[in-house]
């Protein structure tokens, strides 16, 4: 599959049925796995063999489905978590600890940002908020002796702004650390980091990786390219013993390419418990099979009512990075030139009465705390998903009090702008 593109990778990445096997992944709906002896299975605790033991570490139909994401993203080792949030949270949590500093794109998801603005911080960990197109002299600033890592959302949710991976990944590099990217809006098959020196990638597969709505998820993927044993001071975690597996050194026991990931298997999950159950794993590859179908629709129903919206009159602004208007579409034709995402960001005339207005009367598209699936919905963040963001905090974040972000699904692009006509039209 190494060699194949991105659609066949969504089709048949991951398994490979055997000879009488199951066509279609099988669910391993079990908490635990037998063994004939202690010893065999004491191995397992030892990481001296592979296999299964407990459910809440690693179960048979999760792996599957962690490394069909793993080959679509191009990289070398994957894990599923319970949600998106799980994943950015191991993904950050695996290498830092207290005293640590985090540099961030401050134009992110309203849930990440408190996750990494409050509740790390309360475990001692720092965080420097960088606007995503901040220069590069005021980037290098942000970073301290004591930073672990840099953390940025391809696109970020719900300002739309599209990150400079390459060079957020520069200035990472040069102070020794690596780059994170939430690649949840383009998915891997709209953008790939890793060409563009992120280190991990990680995703909310609620959204376009489900696609359905049906089941809530994460992953994270290491590219295993990042250098570990480079800077073996600054992650002792991954770079010297850990006790409490008899002294197993994570990078000489599995290489570059597994330790960030067996370590956040083993620790992490292990401690935390944030597991993806396999019946959710199962409902997330049935979503990744047509992913690189669905992502085409999305892209071309966003772009349609973008550009309607752009010549509205009750529309204040419109940002979608695939418009020529957008002041990120340089930057969305280098790193998605087939497309971006499905969701558009605009300001209803009026302010934030006028946003609320407009969506109350949509029929069609739905207001949800959702985005990114089958079927249109909308959202006003201000007041839900940012909702606890100061109005400083909201300006860093792109969050305007006018700001709706709308979610286009998989109808037909002429329904979705007759709906929201009808529903501008009443206010």
């Amino acid at each position: 599959m190494e060699n194949a593109k991105i659609g066949t990778k969504c089709v048949q990445g991951g398994y490979q049925a055997g000879n009488g096997e199951p066509r279609q992944v099988p669910i391993i709906q079990s908490t635990t796995f037998k063994y004939a002896t202690g010893d065999a299975m004491g191995k397992l605790f030892d990481l001296e063999a592979s296999g299964y033991f407990y459910s809440r570490l690693q179960n048979p139909t999760c792996d599957t489905i962690a490394a069909k994401i793993a080959e679509l993203e191009g990289g070398t080792a994957a894990m599923l978590t319970s949600s998106g949030q799980a994943a950015n949270f191991f993904a950050t949590f695996n290498i830092c600890g207290c005293g640590d500093h985090i540099v961030a794109s401050s134009a992110i998801y309203g849930g990440t940002y408190n996750l990494l603005a409050v509740t790390m911080k309360r475990m001692g960990i720092d965080v420097t908020f960088v606007a995503p197109d901040c220069t590069e002299d005021k980037l290098n600033a942000a970073f301290k002796p004591e930073t672990k890592l840099v953390f940025g959302e391809t696109i970020a949710n719900p300002a739309l702004n599209v990150l400079d991976i390459e060079k957020f990944a520069n200035a990472a590099h040069a102070h020794g650390v690596p780059l994170i990217v939430d690649n949840t809006f383009p998915t891997s098959v709209n953008c790939n980091p890793f060409k563009w020196g992120a280190d991990i990638v990680t995703h909310s597969t609620t959204k376009y990786m489900d696609g359905h709505g049906s089941a809530v998820g994460g992953a994270i993927v290491d590219s295993g390219k990042f250098d570990w044993t480079k800077y073996a001071d600054k992650y002792p975690g991954l770079c010297t013993p850990d006790e409490s597996y008899h002294g197993v050194t994570y990078t000489e026991r599995f290489g570059l390419g597994g330790a960030f990931i067996t370590k956040a298997t083993v620790q992490l999950m292990r401690d935390l418990g944030s597991v993806q159950s396999p019946f959710s794993a199962y409902l997330l590859n049935l979503g990744l099979e047509s992913l690189h179908v669905r992502m085409k629709k999305h892209c071309e129903n966003g772009l349609a009512v973008a550009k309607y919206l752009e010549n509205h009159e009750k529309i204040a602004w419109v940002n979608y990075p695939g418009l020529e208007s957008s002041k990120d579409y340089a930057l969305a034709q280098k790193y998605m030139p087939n497309g971006t995402c499905g969701v558009v960001s605009f300001g209803v005339k009026g302010g934030r009465e006028a946003a609320g207005a407009f969506m109350e009367n949509l029929k069609i598209v739905a207001i949800e705390t959702h985005v990114a699936d089958a079927r249109s919905c909308c959202l006003h963040p201000a007041t839900t998903t940012h909702r606890q963001m100061n109005d400083e905090e909201l300006e860093a974040a792109g969050v305007s009090p006018d700001l709706v972000r709308l979610s286009c699904g998989l109808e037909d692009a002429e329904d979705l702008i007759a709906d929201i006509e009808q529903a501008l039209s009443q206010i």
